[in-house]
């Protein structure tokens, strides 16, 4: 390695450094990320995940392996380890927790059964641009409504009336659209028989395209 490269490798590493501070050793590693997970929305890389705990990536992916063989009850003889009702699994480029599938419908259940029916006045206006602008990310909805909708689209995706229906190969975002029981629930058998909403606005334009149902 020549000077020149020896120096330019020290300044690379130097900036990391003072960008990424350094994890305190007060925190456990491993319980340190699945709190960052167990709240995080969307699929989580092993880089954010180490910028955020400022962690070296190479020991995040050991810690975040490490929570994948824990969670399904592998963690090894003497730990005390079982296998969770939930998984971390990577999907999107990233890493994010899920019910596991055998539960998904027990968790369904209860989270229609226990939920009161009355959707809030956030809850319905997210729904309507997911509806009419489906697929749609959550950046794109808060854009259009000009407010976090964090918690509205888990509280519409808790209810059953959103899906996940893919995620951005090239920005890891996850797109949304609407699911069989909202027709269900409206009385209707596809989105194409909504009313058409352009009307309504001002110029037919604002918040949606002109052509918009």
């Amino acid at each position: 390695m020549t000077v020149e490269n020896a120096e330019a490798t020290e300044n690379v590493q130097a900036t990391e450094n003072d960008a990424t501070p350094a994890f305190s050793a007060d925190l456990d590693l491993e319980r340190a990320l699945e709190a960052i997970l167990m709240v995080a929305d969307e699929p989580m890389s092993v880089v954010t995940l180490a910028t955020a705990v400022g962690a070296p990536v190479k020991r995040v992916k050991a810690a975040v392996d490490a929570l994948v063989a824990d969670f399904d009850g592998l963690g090894g003889e003497g730990t005390g380890s079982i296998r969770r009702g939930f998984e971390l699994r990577e999907v999107g480029g990233g890493w994010r927790i899920y019910v596991r599938a055998e539960y998904d419908t027990v968790v369904t259940d209860y989270v229609l059964a226990q939920n009161p029916t009355k959707l809030s006045q956030a809850a319905l206006e997210t729904l309507a641009v997911i509806a009419y602008k489906q697929p749609i990310s959550r950046g794109a909805i808060a854009s259009i409504r000009a407010v976090n909708v964090d918690s509205v689209v888990r509280t519409l995706l808790g209810r059953g009336l959103i899906t996940e229906m893919f995620t951005d190969s090239e920005t890891g975002a996850i797109n949304y659209g609407t699911t069989d029981l909202l027709l269900s629930q409206l009385g209707v058998n596809s989105i194409d028989e909504l009313p058409k909403i352009s009307p309504l606005l001002a110029d037919g334009t604002e918040g949606f395209d002109a052509d918009v149902r």
